[in-house]
């Protein structure tokens, strides 16, 4: 997961959250622009994108529902596999 806000801000999301997954820290804003989903010039969009193994982009899913991110992830993974 990759976020615009501080480091420090997302550490205790994932502390608050139990976060068992890695959490980035874009907090220049740099990440999210290169992916096109920087709204506004604030906040990165809820997007996710599918890496391949060789590094493109395989997919990407424009309406992420923050409730059920993970099985709507698993889905598209299915799907892909």
């Amino acid at each position: 997961m990759a976020s615009t806000d501080s480091l420090d801000a997302i550490t205790k999301f994932a502390k608050k959250n139990d976060a068992s997954f890695p959490l980035l820290s874009d907090e220049s804003k740099k990440t999210a622009k290169s992916y096109g989903v920087l709204m506004a010039g604030l906040f990165a969009s809820r997007t996710t994108f599918i890496i391949s193994p060789n590094g493109s982009i395989a997919y990407i899913e424009k309406k992420v529902d923050p409730f059920n991110a993970g099985s709507q992830l698993l889905g598209i993974l299915e799907t892909l596999m």
